[in-house]
């Protein structure tokens, strides 16, 4: 029975091989196909995969047909990479790739589809110094992060939120140079810390385990953070001088996956940078107050009043929320004057790094001692401030006035100096007369007439800028301050090479003639004499270009000082040591002296007369001739 299926087997093993072989004689040689392609049968041919042909048919027999790569990107979109992710596509293929800033939980840099994406935000990644700003404070605080990014790890997220509140507030409590930057830098300054910590802590917050966390650091800054929770549906975040009330539902409109989160900050030295931040009005508050005040409102000026806060949540688009967000600052008493209002504000910033406050979207809706609540429709970096409304009545004419008073002495000291170069050049020059009599004439023209036509133009040009919301003085917009600051650099150029060549002429022609006298008094004359003219001249108000940097409040109290002593100076030289004034104090002293003596010379001789008129009326009283005989 074996043997029958042995043999059975073998005879069927060996029908087939046969059939096999009968059928490889038989079979057509493969078709031609083109690039990117392979056959089906003797006459077909099929695109190879990630091809397609340009007749659209999947299988063709054209031996003109070609094989084109298909673009999965699309359009029309093959292939969805997910979020943070873009499409790539190659010959015949394609792969994902996170987004700059983002990257892959596993670490790798591709991937075929959206269910294989894991891109997520990297926390720091466009965080950098500003650039323009030239701060060394501010490049070290930078360095910093930079480390912080390096050494991030998910599961130390905690860790890392706190090293960087730390940071924060050390930079501000300890700013070095960057309190020496001008106040556009400052903002800019301001600007990309605000932002680049919320969208900073807004990543680091999606690594944190369930819960809220409070950091406290340094100089009051704080971190308030929760994370959803169920059945939750209101959430209140509380600090020491700040709240913040909002809904579950706002938090999670158009958020990533995960976990919903919201979070408060609180930078009390934040103030500092953004102390003289512009505050812009809505066009229609700035229509009603144009015309409460009939035109003549020139601007609001502001106090910050309250710390500044930050805001943020894993909802991505924060700038027209659904229902607003109620804020309860904590500040100190208000009691608003007529021409002040408190107002909520946002720090609104621009694509250059700048900004400025404003109201748009924030409504204030209660005040007292010493609260304020606001509602928002949108997130940002939010305060109180305290507004106060400028209206021009005189603060332009003073401004005016100061203009005018400021160049003419300035003018009048430049005359100086030409006198006082002119009178030394005399002692060399023996014909001066004609031009003393033609700085007789020019001086009193000049010296008011000069000003009065450079501030005639100015104010005919641009009266607007007369007077600023904080001071009545000149505007620097527009470099009008120039049309003071022009003229007085001009003016100290040319007196200071007045004095030089003035004091050259009265060395030379003193070593000359007062062979005589000793070098230590002529040394002495000279530089009493120069530190006097120094004063006369004006020279000494170079000292308001030195008031920068750590020395600037020293400075600010030289300068105030020193040019207080020009009137004295002025008097000391002109009156008290001049030789013709001392010669009419002498002719005076003399006159009061001769007068003094005639006067008491003539109360003498009036005394002696006096008494010889009594002597002479007793003896000369007669008695009769009748009785002159007794």
């Amino acid at each position: 029975m074996r043997g029958r299926y042995f043999a059975f087997y073998s005879g069927l093993c060996v029908l087939l091989t046969s059939l096999e072989t009968i059928a490889h004689k038989n079979r057509a040689p493969c078709a031609r196909c083109p690039r990117n392609a392979h056959c089906t049968n003797a006459t077909s041919c099929h695109c190879d995969p990630g091809f397609t042909s340009l007749s659209g048919e999947v299988i063709f027999s054209n031996p003109l047909e070609v094989c084109t790569d298909i673009n999965e990107c699309g359009p029309p979109l093959y292939v969805s990479c997910g979020s943070f992710a873009h499409c790539h596509n190659v010959e015949g293929s394609h792969y994902c790739e996170c987004a700059s800033g983002h990257e892959l939980l596993s670490g790798g840099t591709k991937f075929q589809s959206e269910k294989e994406n894991t891109c997520q935000e990297v926390p720091f990644s466009s965080w950098t110094s500003p650039s323009g700003v030239s701060s060394q404070s501010v490049s070290h605080f930078f360095d910093k992060v930079q480390q912080l990014s390096q050494d991030f790890m998910p599961a130390l997220a905690k860790n890392t939120i706190q090293d960087l509140m730390r940071e924060v507030s050390e930079l501000l409590e300890t700013p070095g140079d960057l309190k020496t930057l001008p106040p556009s830098d400052e903002h800019c300054v301001a600007t990309h810390l605000l932002v680049g910590l919320e969208n900073v802590l807004k990543v680091l917050s999606k690594f944190l385990p369930n819960g809220p966390l409070t950091v406290h650091a340094p100089v009051g800054t704080e971190l308030s953070l929760k994370v959803q929770e169920q059945g939750i549906r209101d959430v209140t975040l509380s600090q020491s001088h700040a709240k913040m009330h909002l809904n579950w539902d706002v938090a999670h409109e158009s958020s990533d996956f995960g976990p919903s989160v919201v979070g408060l900050v609180s930078i009390p030295g934040m103030g500092r940078l953004l102390a003289e931040a512009p505050l812009i009005l809505e066009p229609e508050k700035q229509a009603v107050l144009h015309d409460a005040h009939k035109g003549m409102l020139r601007g609001v000026s502001s106090v910050l009043f309250s710390d500044v806060i930050s805001a943020f949540m894993s909802n991505r688009d924060t700038q027209n929320l659904s229902s607003p967000i109620t804020f309860i600052f904590s500040h100190g008493s208000v009691t608003p004057g007529p021409r002040e209002e408190v107002f909520c504000v946002f720090w609104k910033h621009g694509q250059n790094g700048y900004g400025h406050w404003s109201t748009m979207g924030c409504r204030m809706v209660a005040t007292r001692d010493t609260s304020t609540t606001c509602q928002c429709t949108h997130l940002s970096s939010f305060a109180i401030l305290m507004a106060h409304y400028n209206v021009q009545v005189l603060c332009a004419i003073i401004a005016g006035a100061l203009h005018y008073l400021y160049l003419a002495s300035f003018t009048w000291m430049l005359l100086e100096g030409l006198h006082l170069f002119l009178t030394a050049r005399n002692l060399m020059v023996v014909n001066y007369s004609s031009v003393s009599r033609v700085m007789k004439k020019l001086m009193f023209p000049v010296g008011y007439g000069v000003p009065a036509i450079i501030v005639a133009i100015s104010a005919a040009s641009r009266p607007h800028l007369y007077g600023t919301p904080t001071r009545c003085w000149l505007h620097t917009d527009k470099g009008f301050i120039w049309t003071f600051l022009g003229p007085v650099c001009t003016i100290f150029s040319i007196n200071l090479v007045f004095f030089l060549m003035t004091f050259w002429i009265v060395k030379n022609k003193l070593s000359s003639i007062n062979g005589d006298v000793s070098t230590l008094q002529n040394t002495r004359m000279l530089t009493f004499k120069a530190t006097a003219q120094l004063l006369i001249l004006g020279c000494t108000w170079c000292l308001g270009i030195l008031q920068v940097g750590p020395a600037a409040h020293v400075m600010a109290y030289l300068f105030t000082v020193i040019n207080s002593l020009q009137g004295f100076f002025i008097f000391l030289v002109y009156c008290l040591l001049s030789q013709q004034v001392q010669e009419q104090y002498k002719k005076w002293f003399k006159g009061v002296s001769k007068t003094k003596a005639e006067s008491e010379k003539y109360m003498l001789s009036s005394g002696t007369m006096s008494d010889a008129s009594k002597h002479s009326v007793a003896p000369g009283f007669c008695l009769p001739s009748s009785l002159s005989k007794y």
